[in-house]
């Protein structure tokens, strides 16, 4: 199942490796941003199935307020990617869960595989490992 997905993550290196495996998956990245205000920009401007939001951005901590907008405003299917997943410990609304950083292309591919079912309302028996779901 092919997605349009948005990177949300401010260290470029990073926002590079993740758009290659993303792109070898088979899915179009639509955009990657490093701050809030481009990402809601981005969402207004394109259709997005999945968003992936490190929690730390170029304008501060915003991606735990950022990733409940876009769950639960807008319709975006969210996972946190950071290396601080204890901020979201007890989840945020809207959002499905957290993939701790650093990951390897396997994880991710689990990750948004796993996120991408339970969008288009598949069954889904446990969540890939290295994934912590919310709620």
């Amino acid at each position: 199942m092919t997605a349009r997905i948005l990177i949300i993550e401010d260290e470029a290196l990073v926002a590079m490796e993740l758009r290659f495996v993303l792109e070898d998956l088979g899915h179009e990245v639509v955009g990657s941003a490093g701050d809030a205000a481009t990402a809601r920009n981005i969402v207004r401007e394109t259709e997005v199935d999945l968003a992936l939001v490190d929690i730390h951005l170029s304008d501060g901590p915003t991606g735990v307020a950022l990733g409940r907008e876009l769950g639960q405003d807008l319709g975006v299917t969210v996972l946190f990617m950071t290396a601080n997943p204890g901020m979201v410990r007890s989840g945020v609304a809207g959002t499905i869960g957290v993939l701790s950083k650093p990951t390897d292309e396997r994880s991710v591919q689990s990750a948004v595989d796993y996120a991408l079912r339970r969008r288009q309302g598949e069954p889904v028996q446990y969540a890939p490992p290295g994934l912590q779901l919310f709620g």
